[in-house]
């Protein structure tokens, strides 16, 4: 089930930005997509937590064609589609190799490596997908903000992913205590 979340998170995250306008919040400019771009790193923890820092790679790849052919079929550019495939390629290494490395509960290496994971998504794919150097949705006075936005709203979904995996946690570890 892990890695169908995994790969449904990274769908619904294409069809929810190609299908709704980004949410402005003041100088914030956030597609709706971003809530599950933010599940998707999460989803990818848990995958390599079962399956290994290997066989999550071969998930990783199997996810960017995915996600490139959802994107495509909902009509991206191309530019937007190898911005999106660039920065999801980026950010999911990112984060696999720091969720790896960290020698943290779960909870924690999942919050910091979802940080980290999804500033570069989101740096790499405003820069190269909206900004004038890709399709040019957006003027270079609006990149920070649309990068700053998306790095809140992700975070923010790290941080109640991580809470929610460590509450699990807590209540398994009583389980065990009492048993």
């Amino acid at each position: 089930m892990r890695i169908v979340f995994y790969l449904l998170s990274i769908v619904i995250a294409n069809v929810v930005t190609a299908r709704f306008a980004p949410l402005e919040l003041g100088v914030f400019i956030i597609p709706m997509g971003t809530l599950f771009v933010g599940a998707t790193f999460i989803f990818r923890d848990l995958v390599q937590n079962k399956y290994g820092r290997a066989k999550t790679y071969l998930f990783i790849f199997i996810a960017l064609f995915l996600s490139a052919g959802v994107s495509f079929s909902l009509g991206d550019t191309l530019m937007i589609v190898a911005a999106s495939a660039l920065s999801f390629l980026i950010a999911e290494t990112a984060d696999t190799e720091i969720y790896t490395r960290l020698k943290l509960p779960m909870a924690w290496r999942v919050f910091y490596s979802g940080i980290v994971g999804g500033l570069f998504d989101s740096v790499v794919f405003v820069i190269v997908g909206l900004s004038p150097l890709g399709a040019g949705f957006l003027p270079w006075e609006a990149v920070p903000a649309a990068i700053v936005g998306q790095v809140i709203v992700k975070t923010i979904i790290q941080m109640i992913g991580a809470l929610i995996l460590n509450q699990i946690h807590s209540v398994k570890e009583k389980d065990m205590l009492s048993a």
